[in-house]
């Protein structure tokens, strides 16, 4: 067997910050810098799957050199530099590439432990790993013949299924009750990855052609909680990540209309999250339940979700956090048609928004901007029943949504064609629910078809009028959801 190679970051030399990278950044923060970052990918055709954690982990030298695409999208956004003046190492020094012989096997599936960035110690060092997730490069041959299977097929199901398994994250039941080796780093890193995408696909592509795939993933993660570990910091982060997964496999529950299986799977994340004394978890698991209370018709229990979710968040210094939450509340109060209590909450939420974005913002909450303010806002005034106040922000929200968050953006149409529909323009509505209509070519989503069904139960009295007989003669067409 060939000699090892000695790997430039060890358990004890830790990553080098990238402080010039971190000053490329300027006064933005890392979910801005992460945003400009795809729009940067999308100018020049890239996919990349960015977030406030690469961002994270570029800066504190994780990363130490990013794969093709974050290559060619960082050269595209600083023109005239090259990636060492990012304050990247070059790629030659990362990636422990050796000449293989008939019948080796990676180091990496036959080495010692990984370190925490994910690396091992044999004679194979793993490239960019943490990446692999948001692209496949067709010319890095190191990639798993899975992953890249995974990437060329295609369709949302199908590369949430693949691409969570490659990392030890199962796709089948039988592999993910099976026993597992105790739980490292790199299982920690596969967790947090498994969300990343969980969330990545429903941004795009809805919650409905997900739900089924993730849910084996998900009691793998738990299998690995079982498995033991040596490290605490490596045990935080495999709980963290496991009570993510299952807020992220509960929201897809709850976005395809399966509530209790949603109401069990935030309940296990705040068991998992009270279990490790995690109140960032905590205050997302409430988050979640608050919504799906307001959604599943119980909104004092609503209320109550919101509120603990406020008093768990206060002591996390996150004011973008504190403004989803009150809106979470203001939701539960319109429910139960208390209209100051709502006002209230909305007053309460704008504030905290103003106060702007900081560096405790929770990864997570990558979709919360000013358009998820407006669609939720539009939410509360629709449930009091005033259609032209909740008309105005469901379109502004429409208006304002990255375009990549293409299941929000056919979200709130949906919910402005129900707002016309209900406020007497009936023409206005057709409009807005023929571009709904639109985008369920790319979504699949139960509450965007619930709401489209709810419109043309409206607009029937109204089939002359004009758009309105092709928007029912439409949406009757539509092929039932699977």
């Amino acid at each position: 067997m060939a000699s090892s190679t000695v790997p430039s970051s060890t358990p004890d030399r830790p990553p080098r910050p990238n402080l010039v990278f971190r000053r490329l950044r300027g006064a933005r923060s890392p979910a801005e810098f992460a945003a400009a970052v795809r729009r940067a990918a999308r100018e020049i055709g890239e996919r990349v799957a960015c977030d406030a954690r690469y961002v994270h982990r570029v800066e504190a030298g994780e990363i130490r050199c990013p794969n093709y695409a974050y290559e060619r999208v960082f050269l595209h956004m600083f023109p005239g530099r090259t990636l060492t003046d990012l304050g990247f190492v070059p790629r030659s020094s990362v990636r422990g590439r050796r000449t293989r012989t008939a019948g080796d096997v990676p180091a990496a599936r036959t080495a010692g432990p990984a370190n925490a960035t994910g690396e091992t110690s044999g004679a194979y060092e793993p490239y960019e790993t943490q990446d692999r997730y948001d692209t496949y490069d067709p010319h890095d041959h190191e990639e798993s013949d899975v992953l890249r299977r995974a990437f060329m097929t295609g369709g949302g199901a199908t590369v949430a299924a693949a691409s969570l398994s490659p990392y030890g994250l199962a796709s089948d039941a039988s592999t993910a009750q099976r026993a597992v080796r105790r739980a490292g780093a790199s299982d920690a890193g596969a967790l947090e990855d498994a969300v990343r995408r969980i969330r990545l696909l429903d941004d795009r592509h809805g919650a409905d052609g997900l739900y089924r795939r993730a849910a084996a993933p998900l009691r793998a993660a738990y299998a690995l909680l079982d498995a033991g570990v040596t490290r605490q910091r490596t045990a935080d982060r495999l709980y963290s990540g496991a009570g993510e997964l299952a807020i992220s496999v509960g929201w897809l529950a709850h976005d395809s209309g399966r509530f209790d299986d949603a109401r069990s799977h935030y309940a296990e994340a705040l068991a998992t999250a009270r279990t490790a004394g995690d109140p960032g978890l905590e205050a997302h698991a409430f988050c979640n339940t608050a919504f799906l209370a307001r959604d599943a018709g119980r909104p004092r229990e609503a209320v109550r979700a919101a509120q603990a979710a406020q008093r768990v968040a206060r002591s996390l210094g996150s004011p973008r956090l504190m403004s989803l939450l009150a809106l979470r509340e203001a939701g539960g109060w319109a429910g139960l048609a208390d209209r100051s209590g709502c006002e209230q909450a909305l007053v309460r939420a704008g504030a905290y928004f103003e106060r702007g974005s900081s560096e405790a913002d929770p990864e997570w909450m990558s979709f919360y901007g000013e358009a998820e303010l407006e669609g939720l806002e539009a939410q509360c005034w629709s449930t009091l029943g005033d259609w032209p106040r909740a008309a105005r922000h469901a379109r502004r929200a429409a208006e304002l949504q990255d375009p990549h968050f293409t299941r929000n953006i056919a979200l709130y149409t949906a919910e402005l064609a129900d707002d016309l529909a209900r406020g007497g323009l009936p023409d206005e509505a057709a409009a807005a629910g023929m571009r709904a209509l639109d985008l369920l070519a790319e979504v699949q989503s139960s509450r965007v078809r619930t709401m489209l069904a709810g419109t043309s139960r409206v607009l029937l009295p109204h089939r002359r009028a004009t758009g309105v007989s092709a928007f029912l003669d439409r949406h009757a067409a539509l092929p039932r959801a699977v």
